[in-house]
């Protein structure tokens, strides 16, 4: 029979156990919950990338002045991948496997998006992909979902207003040169374009892509214009954008109508740097500062952004992709908090079986991540003078074509009408 000081002494020790084995749990509870993702903070697509990376820290800054998610607070892990595709799948591998973060994320585009994917299916995590164009129609994984507005058929969706509004013009276009990039995103958007130019009864004239590393654009726009088009589809990065355009404005390319996607127009970077270049141009778009689009807290959000942006030398506007990258941890932190939970399975079920509500509207997900219904928007840029920025921070200098419920202005056509020529 043990002595009343024995009993004594095992007692004291399992209180000094229990009380261990409390502060090692109250350490774990008080661990951050870590947010990982890639970048492009160097690189010509940085002038993007910088302001996705703002906003997704005034979003943990928001989150944490409330008390973080679950009662811990949240931390962002993040690396700079240079606009370099090449060094995307080594960055999701540390993330994984080093940092080993709760929650991963994407840098922004398609071709910084589709090379973490080997990365994240093998170790079956959920992922998030930032304005990634039907990155998962190859792989159709369940635990992918898409910050983007193009709906169920992104492909499709994606270039199908350019046709409609062209369609609609009286006499018709015969014929169209498809540009692109020969890369993932401008492939995946030829793609759908090369659909709806064939549905239209549209002939293509000319249907090539140039290297990414291309830097004269000049021929490829003569043999554009050598093929004599009635329109032109341009699937372009921000860098090609530039150099597409000023190759238009040297050679003087005669179409009836130019545009489709011109990655990073909406930017400010590229507005103040193009002005006038810009006059006519018919691009897809996400969101405009006009009333119907000033869904609940945006208008906010971007008070804030601009203030932050103003001081960090990024893109004073924020039009383009800061919203978006808010809302989309808006949706992962909603998702945590309602389940409890950290688990990539279940908070995946989740966020197939439920609507979310964000600064840039309610978002639901379809079977590949996809949202359930498309909201692209398309624009025609118009009476910019000079290259100053004032002339953008109000919808004054572009026009909302479609969808109706959006709309603010009517097409000018043929495009040279809104360049003066």
């Amino acid at each position: 029979m043990a002595s009343r000081g024995e009993v004594s002494r095992r007692a004291l020790g399992g209180l000094l156990a229990a009380a261990m084995l409390s502060a090692t749990w109250g350490a774990a509870a008080a661990e951050p919950i870590k947010i990982g993702f890639s970048m492009e903070l160097t690189g010509p697509l940085a002038v993007i990338g910088k302001t996705g990376l703002m906003a997704f820290q005034i979003w943990a800054e928001d989150i944490n002045a409330k008390g973080g998610l679950l009662g811990r607070k949240v931390e962002l892990v993040y690396y700079d991948d240079q606009s370099n595709p090449a060094n995307v799948p080594g960055i999701y591998s540390k993330l994984c496997d080093i940092d080993k973060v709760d929650l991963l994320i994407s840098s922004y585009g398609t071709n910084l998006v589709a090379p973490a994917f080997p990365i994240v299916i093998q170790r079956n995590r959920l992922f998030f992909g930032l304005f990634a164009l039907a990155a998962n129609a190859q792989f159709h994984y369940p635990r992918y979902f898409s910050m983007l507005v193009f709906g169920p058929n992104p492909k499709q969706t994606f270039s199908a207003g350019y046709f409609d509004l062209v369609m609609a013009q009286n006499p018709k276009p015969k014929t169209v040169a498809i540009v692109a990039a020969d890369a993932e995103f401008s492939r995946n958007a030829s793609d759908g374009a090369r659909a709806n130019a064939k549905a239209a009864g549209l002939t293509i004239v000319y249907d090539k892509t140039y290297p990414p590393t291309t830097v004269d654009y000049a021929p490829i726009v003569r043999a554009v214009q050598a093929a004599e088009p009635d329109i032109v589809y341009v699937a372009s990065y921000p860098p090609d954008t530039v150099g597409i355009l000023r190759a238009v404005e040297e050679i003087g390319l005669k179409t009836q109508m130019l545009g489709g996607a011109f990655v990073g127009l909406p930017s400010a970077a590229l507005k103040t740097q193009l002005g006038p270049a810009m006059n006519g141009i018919v691009n897809i778009e996400l969101w405009e500062p006009v009333k119907p689009m000033e869904f609940p807290g945006v208008m906010a959000f971007l008070k804030k952004y601009q203030a932050k942006a103003s001081a960090g030398g990024i893109d004073p506007l924020g039009y383009f992709l800061p919203p978006f990258a808010y809302s989309e941890l808006q949706i992962l932190g909603d998702a945590v908090e309602a389940t409890k939970s950290l688990d990539d399975d279940t908070l995946a079920k989740y966020m197939h079986a439920h609507a979310f509500h964000t600064i840039v509207g309610d978002i639901a997900f379809g079977p590949d991540g996809e949202w359930t219904e498309g909201r692209p928007i398309w624009v025609q840029y118009h009476d910019i003078k000079g290259n100053d920025l004032d002339q953008f921070r109000e919808p004054k200098t572009v026009s909302i074509l479609a969808p109706d419920q959006y709309k603010t202005g009517d097409l000018i056509y043929p495009y040279t009408k809104a360049r003066g020529e």
